[in-house]
């Protein structure tokens, strides 16, 4: 089994008024990666797809992909093509109660956007996801991420 310091909050850099469905995730990954590298995807509607088993090895946050779960949200950029929160309400929901259900299973993990670990330019997800979910977070130890 996978030890699992991090739970990592992606989007997935597409306008929200343009669908970018699971189908088509999919087929960008397997593309690039020739894997899904996102554990669960949360479409506009607040359906969340796992599209890659928790215990495989991801490939959405480099140097922290061996000890973490990425999700990724549909959207992040809005009608302009500029970097925003796009979450709609559904998303926000479904995005919530998986990180709940996951913190049960890996209760020490840490709860991060993408644009908050170390050495990250991006601001993806476009929104803090350590404060959104700062009552999730168990206690700190110290300031290492893993």
């Amino acid at each position: 089994m996978r030890k699992i310091h991090l739970i990592i909050v992606h989007c997935s850099a597409t306008r929200c008024n343009k669908p970018f469905p699971v189908t088509s995730l999919i087929a960008c990954h397997q593309e690039r990666f020739g894997f899904t590298g996102y554990h669960y995807y949360i479409t506009r509607d607040g359906q969340v797809y796992q599209t890659r088993h928790e215990q495989l090895v991801g490939a959405h946050a480099k140097h922290y992909n061996e000890h973490s779960i990425g999700i990724c949200y549909e959207g992040g950029l809005n009608e302009k093509g500029e970097e925003t929160d796009t979450r709609t309400p559904e998303q926000k929901t479904s995005l919530w109660h998986l990180i709940r259900s996951l913190k049960v299973d890996y209760p020490d993990a840490y709860i991060l956007g993408h644009c908050e670990l170390p050495g990250v330019t991006k601001s993806c997800p476009c929104f803090i996801a350590s404060e959104e979910y700062a009552t999730l977070q168990p206690p700190r130890q110290n300031d290492l991420l893993i």
